[in-house]
């Protein structure tokens, strides 16, 4: 077995079974990212001191019979958002450059007791404020599937070191898809908790109220796994999750999702639903208006919260920003505090009334992104493509966003081509039960 594109979740159950040591690991994961050509395009920075001394525990650990959990000896990446102490810490902009945290963020505390190893913080979009992955300013990561295609943001180089074998699983963040874009488009799973799952001590913020933080992964099993690892609980038991799609109840939610997509994620996506009725799954269809009332209100919410958020040290040295996501900061520069309060108070009632619009269903399902990855070095040189590009690879995981909802992306077996499953807020374990019994029926039929 290739243990370095192997789960996290088989990692840890070799570690069990003494097939493998989390030293050898760890050590073929630092050598790979050395080795990597596109190394410095991925990791901002790699921490093998740290990664070693933890593998070394993880070790002995393991032959004393004393494991932490399934993943203890596993090495992952993180997102460079995620305090790490002693080691920089710059979100991805030249405003934080030399940024260094004395304390690691209460998730990585969370991780480092479940025993997993730190091997570096991964290259992102500036300050997260972009769904493309592009970031001229630190670095752009290749996009695992065709390096000239834009890698999905803004947890770009966490995806990218999955999938290209240089990390077993990360933890990246998500305010508008920054998770389940580039998981969907470097082909991985990836699960965005209800915001307030995941402890926020540590995590350099865009917009508080939507920020969070979770893990992108090769299987449901790994996101399970390392979301019990990062908020100190208990994982899922999916054992016989894969059992029981015959008895889902799935709203494929029609409308806004499909507003001008593409045809290639759209094909994708009612294929993957076509597999779900065959396995048994009950499909219904409804565009409730709450949603396109909610996601009206995107421009009056998140940008004004972060440029609220960032203000002052965007204007002390603006020139140290990508123009166009200075752009997307100062436009909520315009929006005034009344209309702010009134689109939450208004935000506020629509999620009750979505919630009670889709009671009678397990999980409601949509296509990751109404778009493939674009061209890169087209993003870098074209604003207005980038801009508009930009706000079609949100749009459908910032529905999840606006709502409050947890949701998971899976990969449908065309590249770059996710499927998204979305659960009730606070339903985060169900979710991931709904999205183990959806991987079992996509992985049958590949």
């Amino acid at each position: 077995m290739d243990w370095l594109t192997g789960t996290a979740c088989e990692q840890g159950r070799g570690i069990m079974a003494g097939l493998v040591s989390p030293v050898d690991l760890t050590e073929a994961y630092l050598e790979a990212a050395l080795r990597h050509p596109d190394r410095e395009l991925i990791y901002a920075r790699l921490t093998p001191a740290r990664a070693r001394a933890e593998a070394i525990a993880a070790h002995d650990r393991a032959r004393a019979g004393r494991r932490r959990g399934l993943l203890d000896g596993v090495a992952i990446s993180w997102k460079d958002n995620i305090d790490s102490a002693g080691t920089a810490t710059e979100a991805g902009s030249a405003l934080l450059a030399g940024r260094t945290p004395s304390r690691d963020a209460a998730l990585l505390e969370n991780a480092t007791l479940a025993g997993l190893a730190c091997l570096g913080k991964t290259h992102m979009t500036e300050l997260a404020f972009s769904g493309l992955g592009v970031n001229p300013v630190t670095a752009t990561p290749p996009n695992a599937l065709d390096p000239a295609l834009a890698p999905g943001g803004s947890s770009s180089g966490s995806a990218v070191s999955v999938a290209l074998g240089l990390a077993a699983a990360t933890v990246g963040s998500d305010t508008g898809g920054s998770i389940r874009l580039p998981a969907a488009w470097n082909g991985l799973v990836g699960f965005k908790p209800t915001p307030g799952a995941v402890p926020a001590r540590g995590v350099v913020p865009l917009c508080a109220r939507f920020d969070v933080t979770g893990p992108l992964g090769r299987s449901v099993e790994d996101c399970a796994e390392l979301f019990a690892a990062i908020t100190a609980t208990r994982a899922p038991d999916l054992t016989d999750a894969e059992t029981v799609p015959g008895g889902l109840r799935l709203l494929v939610l029609d409308g806004v999702p499909f507003d001008e997509a593409r045809e290639a994620p759209i094909a994708a996506f009612e294929e993957a639903v076509d597999r779900l009725g065959r396995a048994g799954a009950r499909i219904a269809r409804a565009a409730p208006p709450c949603v396109a009332e909610a996601m009206a209100l995107s421009p009056t919410l998140f940008a004004p919260e972060a440029y609220g958020t960032w203000k002052d040290h965007i204007e002390a040295d603006p020139e140290a920003m990508y123009p166009p996501i200075l752009a997307r900061f100062r436009a909520g520069g315009s929006v005034s505090a009344a209309d702010y309060v009134a689109a939450w108070i208004t935000l506020d009632r629509l999620r009750r009334v979505w919630a009670d619009s889709v009671a009678g269903f397990d999980a409601v399902i949509l296509p990751t992104a109404p778009i493939l990855p674009p061209d890169r070095e087209r993003l870098l040189s074209d604003a207005d493509f980038f801009a508009a590009e930009n706000l079609m690879a949100l749009r459908n995981t910032r529905i999840g966003n606006v709502l409050g909802l947890p949701a998971v992306t899976l990969p449908t077996g065309r590249p770059a081509c996710g499927i998204s499953v979305m659960g009730a807020a606070g339903g985060d374990l169900r979710l991931l039960r709904v999205a183990r019994a959806m991987e079992a029926v996509f992985s049958a039929s590949s």
